[in-house]
């Protein structure tokens, strides 16, 4: 669990409830389900059209890495390449034939396999980074739907203000219902804002990163199954591959 990602919605939503309650307002005067339909809807319904289904649907699963990113240890995946290597000096490339069922990730397995097969390096260096290329490329666009909300929902709140307004110029002869549309314009405009800059563009910065993580150890891995396809000592391609660890 990524602790600092759950203390940041905390310290946002709490400094801004609590500046509200310390200029005199109520807490209660932020909660409308108004203008809390027309940003959040608003918004869905533009990420949804700019997106195909695919691509928000998994938009929308990478929610979960922000609160549980996926393990990345580069160094376990440098310790598996020197053991790799050793293997491969001692007993050829066969030798490892072994470590292949018990790699749990798709793209380390057929690398290995693609290795002990006999695969030239260059070969398996242009099949694995086509693969990292389309796995990243689409793992950008998903991630991208949260940056698009971020731009959408000031827009929205926006227009949840300006619909807030109308209300407002049309009951001017009823000063019971002026009350409601201003703070629904208000409100809207919070929400909007608030949304973008507290949830939306965070989420998309912060799956941003763990792509760039993902991809990171996996050029590494490339880099380190390269080196033993050509026969390199395990101590040249430890040292290699320690930039990768900065």
């Amino acid at each position: 669990m990524d602790i600092i990602s759950i203390l940041g919605i905390v310290v946002g939503l709490t400094a801004i409830l609590l500046g509200q309650f310390m200029e005199g307002g109520q807490v209660s005067s932020l909660l409308q389900l108004t203008a809390f339909l027309i940003v959040v809807g608003g918004t869905l319904g533009a990420v949804m059209l700019q997106s195909t289904p695919r691509v928000f649907l998994d938009g929308l699963s990478l929610l979960r890495w922000v609160f549980k990113p996926p393990l990345v240890l580069p160094t376990d995946t440098l310790r598996m390449l020197l053991e790799w290597s050793q293997q491969a000096r001692r007993g050829g490339l066969l030798a490892l034939e072994p470590f292949i069922e018990r790699q749990p990730d798709l793209f380390f397995r057929r690398g290995l396999q693609m290795l002990v097969d006999g695969a030239e390096p260059e070969v398996l260096r242009e099949t694995l980074e086509l693969d990292l290329h389309a796995y990243e490329q689409h793992h950008v666009e998903a991630s991208r739907i949260w940056m698009a909300a971020g731009g959408y929902s000031p827009t929205i709140g926006i227009l949840g203000a300006v619909m807030g307004l109308i209300h407002v110029m049309e009951n001017l002869s009823d000063p019971s219902k002026l009350g409601t549309g201003i703070a629904v314009a208000f409100v809207a405009t919070i929400y909007g804002v608030g949304g973008a800059n507290l949830l939306f563009i965070p989420i998309a910065n912060k799956l941003r990163y763990l792509i760039g993580r993902q991809v990171a150890n996996k050029e590494m891995f490339i880099q380190g199954l390269i080196a033993i396809a050509n026969g390199e000592n395990p101590r040249i391609i430890d040292a290699k591959l320690q930039g990768y660890l900065a």
